[in-house]
């Protein structure tokens, strides 16, 4: 089992930054997987970034690449999402993720625990 606990978001204005965070327990941290989905109202659930256990790779979607950066620290069982130059159309409810393998996938249903969820809101 592995819990995740979110923090971080808020409202901001287009431009600025914002860095979400995602502490787990349960499992060995540096054992699997941490991805960060995002779902605005009225559509499906997205993967935005993620980074495998083994902290070689990350994955961006094509929308994010160049602004938002992750990265994780096992020392502390914590993922982070930083957020550069903010759009308006990044406003959704972002979710971090877990498998229970050590790769990276796109998919939701690819992923097995979930973090409870934190608005971020970007203004124009």
């Amino acid at each position: 089992q592995v819990q995740l606990v979110q923090s971080g978001g808020g409202l901001v204005q287009a431009g600025d930054s914002l860095r979400l965070s995602c502490a787990a327990s349960g499992r060995t941290f540096s054992s699997y997987a941490v991805g960060w989905f995002r779902q605005a109202p009225g559509k499906e659930r997205e993967g935005v970034s993620c980074i495998s256990a083994t902290d070689i790779s990350t994955d961006y979607a094509d929308s994010v690449k160049g602004r938002f950066t992750i990265s994780r620290d096992n020392a502390k069982n914590t993922v982070y999402l930083q957020m550069d130059s903010l759009k308006p159309e990044d406003t959704a409810v972002y979710y971090c993720a877990a498998p229970k393998g050590m790769n990276c996938a796109q998919w939701v249903w690819w992923y097995d625990y979930w973090g409870q969820g934190t608005q971020v809101t970007v203004s124009s």
